[in-house]
């Protein structure tokens, strides 16, 4: 394994455990030249999944777009990259359950969306904004009416007395 800080050939494993859904193994991995750590993550290799695309055309599914689609949409938000490759891993789970090997790129972005959503509100905004192309702020605003109202919860006499000042 390459070292990305000094791209030095050799390391250690210093831990190694499986992920939540045990479908990978992360390891994380010392420089013997650097000193510096470094995590890597370990799948099985699957048959390989096929992304339809808007206008048709076809490409294999790559995680690593997906994870770069979702960490741009936490960025400054307190979510560790742990959980955001926890969703992709999620995603290729539901897409390789079903047993076509076939995947709209829609399907994709509503399954991220919907991980977001019960992960990080603004997170899962920046995400639906992109995704779903809102063309005015009209859209926007209907998406973000969505969520404030689910976020909506009876106020006490205490909470309407705060309110009020």
């Amino acid at each position: 394994m390459k070292c990305p800080y000094c791209s030095y050939k050799e390391d250690k494993v210093v831990d190694s455990r499986s992920t939540a859904e045990e479908s990978a193994v992360r390891r994380r991995r010392e420089c013997l030249k650097c000193g510096k750590r470094f995590t890597t993550y370990e799948y099985i290799e699957e048959v390989s999944l096929m992304v339809i695309k808007k206008d048709g055309r076809r490409e294999p599914f790559d995680r690593k777009k997906v994870l770069a689609g979702i960490i741009r949409a936490c960025e400054k938000r307190p979510i560790s990259i742990e959980k955001m490759e926890e969703i992709v891993i999620q995603v290729e789970r539901s897409i390789q359950k079903k047993s076509d090997r076939e995947v709209s790129a829609s399907r994709i972005g509503e399954l991220v969306m919907e991980r977001l959503k019960n992960l990080d509100d603004v997170a899962y905004v920046r995400f639906a904004s992109v995704y779903r192309q809102f063309k005015d702020v009209g859209q926007f605003m209907v998406e973000l009416k969505d969520i404030l109202g689910k976020d909506k919860k009876p106020l006490s006499a205490a909470g309407r007395k705060r309110q009020r000042r």
